[in-house]
């Protein structure tokens, strides 16, 4: 199986304690950790050492002279293995003292077309070099895709160009198949790049099997880049030997989105089949197919689009997620009371499915116009969140976007009564806390995720996630605040779950 090599950037020597095994190459951030030692770096680290002094234009930190700094590049030549060289480095001194094996040509700089990078390729495609890194900004998943189409145009294997921040990280995980040999990510938590341990765990590299199908998850930038979907769509598709891969692809225009996307994939010998939708781009993407799933008509939002024999339809998986965990737990939602605390598109769908089960539905959100919506839309009563009192309800739903405060006052929860968190995080939120703390039953926002996953990965793919590793993925090795494992999702509603996780 062929391979990527992993370059972590360092910018703190204490990052080289969270190194995964799997990178080869360690690129310093002299201008950021000053000029370290490589002997004692080679003594904690056994792969190749790549010195960079980015300057200001490129991203870096302060500004040097531009004698101080060719005689650190100079100085660094003769102990690093390879040496990152900017534009203004490509003088015949430098070059005479830095062997072409050795030399790594970068340019880093604002987001370009296809036209401008093509000309950043002719200018330093003269200079000998073992790599040549061109590295345009994204502010959009659409950003990515100039940088992608150089490496098809070209097809060489000594040039890596992809887009950097958030919105470009699924242009380096593709880029490794289009020809680049390497791919960088950060060592430690460096705001807007990948960690390299998250590009093993999440994407499996470095290893590169074959892909026959993209799936994806589209939603607003932060969403989309900090979301679980990725590494458990991922882990399964490798578990079961599928040839796909799942990327994030944040998206502010959703509309754009979808008319250049798809089609620039397969320019790129790629086909998109299947994308998770978050938050703001539900009701878009219900508008944007022509086949649609009764609940997700009902809801006006889909979070799911699947592609079938060349046309796409949309669908939800939000009100499978809410009524699974709540079967799970023994929760009979016919006849109760039930207030559903937020009328986007994830709040619209579980209310449908609520409702569907038998439940006694009242809406409840912030806004007042897009509560009466909602409202209207699912003929429901509505009550607006500053008059909410959750004493009148045995069954709360939480699904707004807030995850780091209590959305309304959980000391008027009655006895008993049962929480559904939709957000979730590496920890309980503070409605679960709060919830919790009251004596009530408190869902964690991850194990509807759970569900949901099972039943998007299913329909996606056709094939069943595998359980055990969806629940290692999101509560560890233990488990142990998983309250239900979800079978096999079915295609018609909630299946069986077996609660073995407590």
């Amino acid at each position: 199986m062929p391979e990527a090599t992993i370059v972590a950037s360092l910018t703190s020597p204490s990052e080289l304690r969270s190194l995964p095994a799997e990178v080869r190459c360690l690129e310093v951030r002299a201008d950021l950790t000053g000029d370290l030692d490589p002997d004692g770096l080679r003594d904690r680290f056994p792969g190749e050492l790549l010195y960079s002094l980015r300057s200001r234009a490129a991203g870096g930190a302060g500004e040097i002279s531009g004698r101080e700094r060719r005689e650190r590049l100079l100085a660094a030549a003769r102990r690093w293995d390879l040496i990152d060289l900017e534009a203004g480095d490509l003088e015949p001194e430098v070059l005479a003292r830095i062997p072409a094996s050795r030399r790594v040509v970068s340019w880093r700089g604002p987001a370009v077309d296809l036209g401008a990078l093509r000309t950043l390729w002719e200018r330093f495609a003269g200079v000998e070099a073992r790599l040549v890194r061109l590295v345009p900004a994204a502010e959009d998943a659409m950003d990515a895709l100039a940088p992608l189409r150089l490496l098809r145009e070209i097809g060489r294997s000594d040039v890596l160009a992809f887009a950097s921040g958030p919105a470009g990280w699924w242009s380096r995980l593709l880029a490794p198949r289009l020809g680049a040999p390497f791919v960088f990510a950060a060592a430690g938590e460096e705001a807007g790049e990948p960690t390299a341990a998250r590009l093993v765990d999440d994407y499996g590299l470095p290893d590169l099997p074959p892909v026959e199908a993209l799936y994806g998850i589209v939603g607003r930038s932060a969403t989309a880049a900090k979301s679980l979907s990725p590494r458990l769509h991922n882990a399964s598709y490798r578990a079961l030997s599928l040839p796909a891969l799942y990327l994030p692809f944040p998206a502010r225009d959703f509309a754009a989105f979808w008319r250049e996307l798809p089609e620039a994939l397969s320019g790129l010998g790629f086909r998109l089949a299947g994308l998770t939708v978050t938050s703001p781009h539900k009701e878009e993407a219900l508008e944007a197919v022509e086949h649609t799933s009764r609940l997700a008509r009902r809801a006006g939002a889909a979070n799911t689009l699947l592609r079938h024999n060349g046309s796409w339809r949309a669908d939800t998986a939000d009100a499978e997620g809410v009524l699974a965990v709540l079967a799970a737990r023994g929760v009979d939602v016919a006849g109760q009371p039930v207030a559903v605390v937020g009328c986007g598109g994830a709040g619209r769908a579980a209310a449908a499915g609520l409702q569907q089960a038998g439940g006694k539905v009242t809406l409840v959100n912030r806004s007042l116009e897009r509560g009466l919506y909602a409202s209207s839309l699912l003929d429901l009563p509505f009550v607006p969140l500053a008059e909410f009192s959750a004493r009148e309800f045995s069954l709360v739903v939480h699904a707004t976007p807030l995850q780091h405060e209590v959305p309304f006052a959980t000391d008027e929860l009655r006895n008993g009564a049962v929480v559904v968190e939709l957000v979730y995080g590496a920890a309980p939120t503070p409605l679960m806390t709060a919830t919790a703390a009251r004596g009530c039953v408190a869902i964690d926002g991850r194990e509807v995720l759970l569900v949901e996953a099972q039943r998007q990965f299913q329909m996606m793919t056709g094939r069943p996630m595998p359980v055990d590793l969806a629940v290692r993925l999101i509560f560890g090795e233990g488990g142990a605040a998983c309250a239900s494992i979800p079978a096999q999702a079915s295609s018609d509603g909630p299946s069986d779950l077996a609660a073995t996780c407590a």
